[in-house]
């Protein structure tokens, strides 16, 4: 094993929180450290529409802060552009008013399609069906809708996710153990993920000493004054479920502050650049993550689209499958960054989901 000079755990985290505020920008065009965004040599022309002016794609976003969901722009940004298509990008950046105005505007606009990512189902459900009523394909990531009917729905398998980490958290503490979790509600993947750590506290017998946590436009640095309250009460936990990296990184955070690194077990869902600092900082307690490549995610989303627009989809959803990454792992293979990732991970890269010979997917 090659030898890994690490940044102390402090100062990760406060970069990685730093990047969390800053690494997000309006609109797609930007790239995040961990993209590449070259593509693949097609082996077929393009077919219809895309062979002939670039297809008009809105993509309709609510984001957070974090450098995932840059990644995941990017990717998106790059295999639009090799596929012909003239991407449309807004981001509400946590303000559903602003995102159900954004997608008014994009229905109004009478794009070839809509892709809608996250989002509140309140908010957004009267207006898809509005656009699917207008005979405007959408394609939706990670967002729960009530009525589906027309939609292409895709998203992380979030419960395998869930699961695929909480397994690891069950095999390194054992049943019984004291447990805090750090999350939010009323988004569609951790409720999703909230489902399967009610399953696993009740299948293990696992105490919940505590439950905090927010989403927000500065999501890892809020949580940490909630997880440090419930620290001070609780200090004898024995290991943290905080199902987002932006609130996992403000768990590591603030186990931190209390400085329990060395009795604490933090466990985190997501990968990014930023991530990956903290989880390889020396006496990081954040042990494991299970993920998907944003980037490649991204992508893969837009492939979705482009084959249900060329007819070539069977499917009206899609679930993209995550990896467990632990902290060993990433030691045992020198990780210190998602490029170095994918070539020991390639599962991440999702090269050979909904391609086909005209639209192979992005490069990593």
């Amino acid at each position: 094993m090659a030898i890994i000079r690490r940044a102390p755990l402090v100062a990760a985290a406060a970069a990685a929180a730093l990047l969390a505020l800053t690494a997000c920008s309006q609109g797609g065009t930007s790239t995040a450290a961990s993209t590449s965004t070259s593509a693949a040599t097609a082996t077929a022309p393009l077919p219809s529409p895309f062979n002939g002016a670039p297809v008009k794609v809105a993509l309709v976003r609510q984001s957070g802060a974090g450098d995932f969901f840059e990644a995941w722009g990017a990717g998106a940004a790059a295999q639009a552009k090799a596929a012909n298509i003239d991407l449309t990008v807004t981001d509400a950046r946590n303000d559903n008013a602003k995102q159900a105005s954004d997608l008014e505007q994009a229905i109004a606009s009478k794009p070839d399609a809509i892709i809608v990512d996250h989002g509140q189902t309140d908010t957004l459900q009267p207006l898809i069906t509005e656009a699917i009523a207008d005979k405007i394909p959408v394609v939706t990531y990670d967002l729960a809708l009530t009525d589906a009917t027309g939609v292409i729905t895709t998203s992380q398998s979030d419960a395998s996710m869930a699961q695929g980490v909480l397994d690891q958290l069950i095999s390194d503490v054992g049943d019984g153990a004291k447990v805090g979790y750090v999350s939010a509600t009323g988004f569609a993947p951790l409720d999703a993920r909230a489902k399967v750590w009610n399953q696993v506290v009740a299948d293990h017998k696992l105490d919940v000493v505590f439950s905090t946590g927010e989403v927000t436009e500065s999501t890892a640095t809020d949580n940490i004054p909630l997880v440090d309250a419930a620290l001070k009460q609780n200090p004898d936990v024995q290991a943290i479920f905080a199902p987002y990296d932006e609130i996992t990184k403000g768990a590591v955070q603030a186990v931190i502050q209390n400085n329990l690194q060395s009795k604490v077990k933090v466990y985190g869902i997501d990968i990014s650049n930023a991530d990956l600092q903290v989880m390889t900082a020396d006496g990081s307690p954040w042990v494991a993550t299970s993920a998907t490549d944003p980037a490649a995610v991204g992508a893969g989303v837009v492939r979705t689209l482009a084959l249900q627009l060329a007819g070539q989809l069977n499917a009206t959803s899609e679930q993209f499958p995550a990896v467990t990454i632990t902290q060993k792992f990433l030691a045992d293979n020198s990780v210190t960054n998602v490029s170095q990732l994918r070539v020991a991970e390639p599962k991440l890269k999702l090269d050979t989901t909904l391609v086909a010979d005209w639209l192979p997917a992005v490069s990593g």
